[in-house]
């Protein structure tokens, strides 16, 4: 089951390390600033944690304006699934 949630930034983890194009953020972060997050990023949800592995130029481009939470899209998932993403 998928659920769409405004989730903070503060309680998504992002384990694996990404190198982001700043053109491409600058790019999201005015489109943000005026038309809003049109695509929401995904996150798993496992033991109540959120891990995001997609949408780092989406997630960096809300946290470089100020923003306290973006729209998630959430799949819960075993604790499995999430060893899968890392390895």
């Amino acid at each position: 089951m998928v659920d769409i949630k405004e989730i903070p930034l503060e309680q998504i983890r992002r384990p694996l390390p990404r190198q982001n194009d700043p053109n491409k953020v600058a790019a999201l972060m005015e489109s943000i600033a005026k038309e809003g997050l049109r695509e929401p990023i995904d996150v798993l949800e496992v033991d109540g944690q959120y891990y995001g592995f997609s949408g780092c130029h989406r997630y960096e481009a809300h946290q470089r304006l100020g923003k306290k939470t973006i729209k998630c899209r959430v799949r819960r998932a075993p604790r499995s699934v999430l060893k899968r993403h890392l390895a």
